[in-house]
């Protein structure tokens, strides 16, 4: 068992309520504006395979709202999960076990968990569940549906599993997936050649999926091409209709209530299409630079990010028929020179989070009708930040640097780090998270079934609690960890002691 001296977990809060520009030292992050999978793991850089600008040494950082600076770097605190003792005694802990007993107990917790006599004391309080992998390419997207999770790779499939077991599959005509949504049924996914795929499972037979359509559907495609104002210039002497994208779909999102979808794409524009019909309502051309994430929250706002380093809130108006839709712009949150690489946004808490290719994550609180605060900003990742999710009070961050940061929002609105999910040998490119349902109990906090999809082809299931004290005890120590000190061991949750887990800078 290793541990490392001196590590702690930043957060940054402001308290500066006027509006300003900071200038923060980075080094210089590579461009990998078409980065391939096979060029990636020729080489010994772990940078997102998304569009990403290359940013200066100098690099200017505008806040809207708060703002929040630091001359400091992330922490480095890469704890290798290769240098284990075999005379760990995290060797003997339970979640640390055969792959068929994670499976059997997964399949009883599933199977038996609203009985009444049902007991998951034998069930991994914290930690790794199970690891799912298939020798079909490197995961880039997750999504989660009732029991069924769906991942996507650069072979072009989807896969399906069902109680960490491979059930099904199917294999799309178009480029690697990078996206997949799921509503009502239809499955959404999102190509690296610019095509949105819907898919139908079939009543009779859980495991087959057959496509229904494509966005945009072919009579919306030809509809817009007769008319000479819908073609956009999207090279030199080569035109497009705007209804269309001709670049990687890098993100997808919905809005249920509404009955929306919202994608971003490397083709700079933000389409708005509808569910029902798959027509698309509005192109817009949201950013100079390709769209990296895209996310609908509080209602009526759609916030997108780019890899021109800005985070924009887009407002969205009706006819109240739903018949036209039409998004303005309504503020830009955020302007800097590093790409911004992924959002989220926790409903509960109405707070965004967006995840930047300089190991940062920016937060803002969403108070009333359009005020968005700046609250701060978290440094937890040596390496670009690839993808979050947030659910109750946590949110998690996955990073090139191969980990998962958990944190967690407390009642006065600071967030402190609360573990680190280490184990997988490659960037973590996707995160889902689902509540981990019991019928009665009388715990005082809140639980988490973790998906991490990651570059090295697999995915890891975790189970997460938001009381930080039961994430030490798991580890089978029962005093207290030594001040200063990190414990890791392979697929595991690294703890570090709370009086010097973090600091927070006021």
């Amino acid at each position: 068992m290793t541990n490392t001296k001196g590590v702690t977990m930043l957060v940054e809060r402001n308290t500066n309520n006027n509006n300003s520009t900071n200038k923060i030292h980075r080094p210089k992050f590579g461009a990998f504006l078409h980065s391939e999978p096979s060029l990636f793991h020729t080489t010994n850089n772990d940078d997102d395979q998304g569009r990403i600008s290359s940013a200066s040494a100098a690099s200017p950082r505008t806040y809207f709202g708060d703002s929040s600076s630091s001359n400091n770097a992330s922490p480095n605190y890469m704890l290798s999960p290769l240098n284990q003792q075999t005379s760990s005694p995290l060797n003997k802990s339970p979640w640390l076990m055969p792959s068929s007993e994670a499976i059997n107990l997964f399949q009883y917790h599933h199977s038996h968990r609203h009985d009444n006599n049902y007991n998951d004391s034998y069930f991994p309080e914290n930690g790794l569940i199970g690891s799912l992998a298939r020798e079909e390419g490197h995961i880039y997207s997750l999504a989660v549906s009732g029991d069924m999770l769906y991942t996507g790779t650069d072979s072009k499939n989807i896969r399906v599993w069902k109680e960490l077991k491979d059930y099904t599959g199917f294999k799309s005509s178009s480029g690697l997936v990078k996206s997949i949504v799921i509503s009502e049924g239809n499955i959404f996914t999102g190509h690296q050649d610019g095509k949105i795929r819907v898919w139908k499972i079939s009543s009779k037979n859980s495991r087959n999926h057959k496509r229904i359509g494509s966005l945009p559907t072919f009579k919306d495609y030809v509809k817009s091409s007769m008319n000479p104002k819908n073609y956009v210039e999207v090279r030199r002497r080569r035109n497009t209709v705007k209804v269309k994208h001709f670049d990687a779909v890098s993100s997808l999102s919905l809005d249920q209530e509404e009955g929306l979808l919202y994608s971003g794409s490397w083709d700079k524009t933000l389409k708005v299409w509808r569910v029902t019909d798959f027509k698309c309502m509005e192109s817009i051309i949201a950013h100079d630079d390709a769209v990296n994430a895209v996310v609908a929250a509080f209602q009526t706002y759609v916030f997108t990010g780019s890899a021109d380093g800005t985070v924009k809130m887009w407002r969205r108006d009706t006819d109240g028929k739903g018949k036209k839709t039409k998004h303005v712009l309504e503020r830009i949150l955020l302007k800097q020179e590093n790409a911004v690489t992924a959002l989220t946004v926790n409903d509960s808490s109405t707070i965004i989070y967006c995840g930047s290719s300089d190991g940062l994550v920016n937060f803002w609180e969403h108070q009333q009708k359009n005020n968005l605060t700046h609250g701060g900003v978290l440094k937890g990742h040596k390496l670009a930040v690839l993808c979050l999710a947030a659910a109750g009070n946590l949110v998690f961050s996955g990073s090139a640097d191969k980990n998962v940061c958990v944190w967690r929002r407390d009642e006065r609105g600071a967030h402190i780090c609360l573990s680190v999910l280490t184990g997988h040998t490659g960037p973590v490119k996707c995160i889902a998270v689902e509540e981990h349902e019991e019928e009665e109990d009388d715990r005082d906090d809140q639980r988490w079934i973790v998906y991490t999809g990651s570059l090295d082809k697999s995915v890891k299931v975790w189970r997460v609690s938001e009381h930080a004290p039961e994430l030490r005890l798991m580890q089978g120590w029962n005093s207290p960890i030594a001040p200063g000190l990190n414990y890791s061991s392979p697929g595991t949750i690294n703890v570090s002691n709370n009086s010097n887990r973090r600091q927070l800078q006021k």
